[in-house]
């Protein structure tokens, strides 16, 4: 009996000791969409995390106009579409390739990549080192997260 209530007392601190699930709600998400609406100006793409684990974060991408074609090398990308319409270019090759930023290639166009089109409820995922490019019908609204190479 005794040692029954020891593993119990160590066992209860343990548990304590991991972080809950982050998570938003519908209503959540449509705040933040409206928020990121009213505070874009003339701002064509904003970018919100909306929940987290550590270094891994799901957030919001909300697109009035086209960004340029980007390459990813280290990281797929996995998206919800939320809001909107678009396309989706990816494949092919890209023209002008050059790195931005770390983890960020951009190029002026995609040859020869294949066109899908977007709405609500959409689910999209680009490999990691795929040239992928969103055309914009009005707005595009994406919950995305990227997800490290293997």
């Amino acid at each position: 009996m005794f040692l029954s209530a020891a593993l119990l007392t160590v066992a209860v601190p343990a548990a304590a000791q991991t972080a809950p699930a982050d998570a938003a709600s519908a209503a959540d998400i449509r705040a933040k969409v409206a928020a990121m609406a009213a505070r874009m100006g003339n701002a064509t793409f904003a970018y919100e995390p909306l929940v987290r684990d550590g270094e891994t974060v799901a957030a919001l991408e909300y697109w009035k106009a086209p960004g340029k074609p980007a390459v990813h090398p280290d990281e797929a990308e996995y998206a919800l579409v939320i809001e909107g319409a678009g396309t989706l270019v990816s494949g092919g090759t890209m023209a002008d390739a050059k790195e931005t930023q770390p983890g960020l290639v951009e190029g002026s166009r995609i040859d020869g990549g294949v066109t899908r089109r977007l709405g609500p409820g959409d689910v999209l995922l680009v490999p990691a080192g795929v040239p992928h490019w969103f055309g914009i019908d009005g707005k595009l609204v994406l919950l995305g997260i990227k997800l490290p190479k293997k």
